[in-house]
């Protein structure tokens, strides 16, 4: 049965309290369908932080250790393996006689931060899974670069979180109020908050707004380590000045890592991020071109690429103003990326893109092949 008194240590322990599985994010809707697993003698737990093959899991025995290897997820086939990542709700077998404590499924994620790799391959990396808000941070103390903004949004939309931007170091900031009226207008239905680790300005109005499991992305730099200590209420989280010489921070997060926060909620730092591929993120893009999403409504064609069609509500947006260029250039580039990036699992849309140039290299062979062809 589901015990949410039942307490266990925890290495983040605050003194003045005593941590259950309920301060890592468990409920009853998670509880009433564990029951079967149950009835298999097995007990759930949370992911706290994985590294390097291995993870470790917070059951209500305790702290459990445990290899971090590839699981059949809930509900799916033998060829549906995940690794458990930090954020995963996995079912553990306890420890008996002879053998030490096991995982031996993945719950239901219910959401998950996914990007694509830089290879050139269909691989992902799941950065958190089961995450209720996505904390983008950005830096005020240098310049703001819109199309960074709207990549990150466009990852934490599409993971199924409720995104809030988070502007940092607002006292290296001549007008900070002025930089997030800027970054509204590329945030469309997003709070922006305007923050500072050092001055304490609205860290309250942050505490407030962060619900549930909070992951912190953005590059190194932007302080997110910094925030999180403010956030947390103590140094747990290493950080690092930035560079003189090129503005750059020290990736100090070298993990992912769940820490409870004192007034409820758990917080996942996670290493900058050099770049952020998107993976099949149609419903993120879509959220964050609200503005796009809704004039093409308007189209002519239902099919409208928004580039050069008659009656083209968008690009009439772009001639009198209401849009700007740039964002429709920007949502354009990240659109043909998720095309791409979706074209290396799906082989039919693979062969649709490769087509047009097979075609030209087939005509320019028979060019060649020509009697009257001259090199």
């Amino acid at each position: 049965m589901f015990h949410p008194h039942h307490s266990h240590p925890s290495a983040h322990s605050h003194p003045s309290r005593v941590l259950t599985l309920v301060d890592y994010g468990w409920d009853t809707e998670r509880e009433r369908s564990f029951g079967p697993s149950r009835d298999e003698g097995l007990i759930p737990g949370r992911v706290v932080r994985a590294e390097r093959g291995l993870c470790d899991v917070v059951a209500e025995t305790g702290p459990v250790p445990v290899r971090a290897m590839a699981l059949p997820s809930a509900g799916s086939g033998i060829s549906d393996r995940l690794t458990p990542c930090t954020g995963d709700w996995v079912a553990v077998r306890p420890a008996g006689t002879a053998t030490s404590a096991t995982v031996v499924e993945v719950l239901e994620r219910r959401t998950a931060v996914v990007r694509a790799t830089s290879s050139r391959t269909s691989h992902t990396q799941v950065l958190a899974a089961n995450v209720d808000t996505v904390a983008v941070a950005v830096s005020l103390a240098d310049p703001l670069r819109h199309g960074r903004i709207e990549r990150m949004l466009a990852l934490a939309w599409d993971s199924g979180a409720t995104p809030v931007v988070v502007l940092t170091k607002a006292d290296q900031c001549a007008d900070s109020q002025r930089a997030a009226a800027e970054v509204a207008e590329v945030a469309p239905g997003v709070e922006v908050l305007v923050t500072s680790a050092s001055t304490g300005e609205g860290l309250n109005v942050l505490t407030a707004v962060l619900a549930g499991t909070v992951v912190l992305l953005g590059p190194s730099g932007a302080g997110k380590s910094t925030l999180g200590n403010r956030l947390l209420g103590e140094d747990l989280l290493a950080t690092g000045a930035v560079r003189d010489s090129d503005g750059k921070g020290r990736h100090t997060t070298a993990w992912r890592e769940l820490l409870p926060l004192p007034h409820g909620g758990v917080l996942l730092d996670t290493p900058g991020l050099r770049g952020v591929g998107l993976h099949d993120a149609d419903r993120g893009l879509d959220q964050t071109f609200a503005e796009i999403t809704e004039l093409a409504t308007d189209c002519r064609f239902g099919n409208c690429a928004h580039t050069a069609e008659p009656g083209c509500a968008v690009l009439a947006a772009v001639e009198d103003g209401r849009l700007s260029e740039r964002r429709l250039d920007s949502y354009h580039r990240l659109q043909r990326e998720n095309t791409h990036a979706a074209s290396r699992t799906d082989a039919r849309l693979r062969a649709e893109l490769e087509r047009p140039r097979k075609q030209i290299s087939r005509h320019i062979r028979a060019l060649k092949q020509s009697p009257n062809f001259k090199a």
